[in-house]
């Protein structure tokens, strides 16, 4: 082998190396800003609602509006984080409208109380960002949808400042089986970037403290076992709610104004039958409450309800932070009714529930570890093992591709069931 057949690849890589660096600096500075304007105004309407309760009552007027947002943007027939995952599996476009849209239609819904999250939206915002950003320096078809993929990692660290698992997700998500390694320098140093920005504008990171961690040892793994097991089917039950609900309201109102007046409606009277507002936005409060051992039986089944009236009929947001508070809750009704420590099964559930409807057990791991540290790490692979292997085929984002099968070595390539 000659010097130059040595030299050439080692030119090659650091080309790329340094072309991507300076390409994710720009993302990961514009994703974090974003990032941390989209947290602010998100607090800041989560802050207002809950000082003022008749915001509630404004739903049917936010709702209409956020029909007409996309109606006179031409965007009726946007997927929202569908889109984004297609535009890395194929040629579809992240339309420029995608970012500034799910930016105001998110703060909208969670100024009158909608059940989402943020991380879903971040996705959006970031893609946008990312194709922005691809159009602006001309990249190629290829080389955009890395740029997509460092834009939805900045935002997504720059919300939840979980920047490693946030350049890890977004390699994870869109082929399950399959990991888009050429983009992994460009999204964990966007991921980062975005994280530290954000923080620096004030924007605090997300972590919880497990209060009582047991010992590892035979009765512990059989417990987390068998909470992987229950993960796994609310999961499936989770996934499966959140699309019939989307295609009930379909089917029954074809007029999508009409629709999300219904939902409204709907989500107000179900807001008064059970006499409080703790499913109502994100319910940050209620995964604290679980991680403190401090939760009902039915929050973890009324949160999925709340979120599935929500998110089907249109408003905006993400299902993230839901999927993780029905987790949390879920996992600590579970240890408080088996006298199991509360705190260490809702972060258990957590990670179950996130993996069971991402089928991205590796961003999992790493999220949950920056979430709760590392003690729990052993527990948290198992759970997240069990919970990944039984949650089957089923998915939040009917974009996401099962290149391999779950259970077996061979080639597969579908789509989840819907």
């Amino acid at each position: 082998m000659t010097l130059y057949e040595v030299r050439k690849p080692f030119i090659q890589n650091t080309r790329y190396f340094l072309k991507w660096t300076a390409i994710s600096c720009i993302v990961g500075g514009a994703g974090g800003v974003a990032g941390a304007c989209f947290a602010k105004c998100v607090a800041w309407a989560t802050s207002f609602r809950q000082g003022h309760d008749w915001t509630l009552y404004l739903m049917p007027l936010a709702g209409l509006l956020i029909v007409f947002l996309y109606r006179v943007s031409h965007e009726e027939k946007n997927r929202g984080t569908n889109m984004v995952i297609d535009s890395i599996s194929s040629n579809e476009e992240v339309t420029l409208a995608t970012g500034p849209l799910i930016f105001v239609s998110t703060v909208l819904t969670h100024l009158v109380g909608g059940s989402s999250g943020r991380e879903g939206a971040a996705l959006q915002l970031g893609g946008s960002i990312g194709n922005l950003a691809g159009n602006l320096i001309r990249l190629d078809e290829k080389d955009k949808k890395i740029a997509v993929m460092c834009g939805m990692s900045a935002v997504f660290a720059a919300l939840f400042g979980t920047p490693a698992a946030a350049g890890i997700f977004s390699l994870e998500v869109v082929s399950i089986g399959v990991l888009y390694y050429a983009a992994l320098v460009p999204c964990l140093f966007a991921a980062f970037l975005g994280a530290s920005i954000s923080r620096r504008m004030g924007v605090p990171a997300e972590s919880y403290r497990i209060l009582d961690l047991p010992s590892f040892h035979l009765g512990s793994v059989a417990y987390v076992v068998f909470l992987g097991v229950l993960c796994a089917i609310v999961s499936i039950g989770l996934c499966m709610m959140l699309h019939k609900a989307e295609h009930l309201y379909k089917k029954k109102f074809e007029n999508p104004y009409i629709r999300i007046l219904a939902a409204s409606v709907l989500f107000i009277a179900l807001t008064m039958l059970c006499g409080t507002r703790e499913y109502l936005g994100g319910s940050m409060q209620l995964i604290e409450h679980a991680v403190e051992g401090q939760v009902r039986y039915e929050d973890f089944l009324l949160k999925a309800l709340f979120t599935a009236v929500a998110l089907g009929a249109g408003f905006r947001g993400g299902e993230i932070v839901p999927t993780l508070c029905v987790g949390a809750t879920f996992g600590c009704t579970v240890g408080t009714l088996l006298g199991i420590a509360p705190s260490f099964s809702a972060a258990c559930g957590m990670a179950a529930l996130f993996v069971g409807v991402t089928n991205c057990p590796i961003s999992t791991l790493v999220i949950a570890l920056e979430l709760f540290g590392g003690e729990g790490l052993w527990f948290f692979a198992i759970i997240i093992a069990v919970s990944f292997t039984l949650s089957g085929y089923y998915g939040l984002y009917s974009s996401q591709k099962f290149v391999y099968s779950k259970t077996r070595t061979e080639y597969i390539n579908r789509k989840p069931n819907s």
